[in-house]
């Protein structure tokens, strides 16, 4: 799938990320143990998606403004976390950001800092 593709190229560019399913669905962790980003292929829903952690305000932002491209994700919308949704025109350099933002959230000082 080019989409799953296009993500899993960008996630796995980052410092010691790894990538295992998690709730059937593949997903990337800071050195094992954090996640920063988890794919959603129709899960529990009709969208084809990721998930992943945002800023205070961005999610509401986003969603608010942008609604046929973001959305609040299930279990994990509740703490800020962004649905990121990849069947309709994704702007991969968007994407890119959206991802290093998430890694910077989640990984130790040391990590983020090496992500430009």
């Amino acid at each position: 799938m080019e989409q799953l593709d296009a993500l899993r190229k960008l996630c796995l560019a980052l410092p010691e990320t790894t990538e295992r399913l998690s709730h059937g669905e593949p997903t990337w962790f800071v050195r094992g143990k954090k996640t920063f980003v988890m794919f959603a292929d129709h899960h529990h829903d009709d969208v084809l998606a990721f998930w992943c952690p945002a800023p205070p305000g961005v999610q509401e932002e986003l969603v608010r403004t942008e609604p046929d491209r973001f959305f609040r994700p299930p279990y994990v919308g509740h703490r800020g976390w962004l649905g990121v949704r990849l069947d309709v025109d994704v702007d991969w350099g968007e994407i890119g950001r959206i991802v290093r933002e998430a890694y910077r959230l989640v990984a130790p000082k040391t990590l983020a800092a090496r992500v430009d």
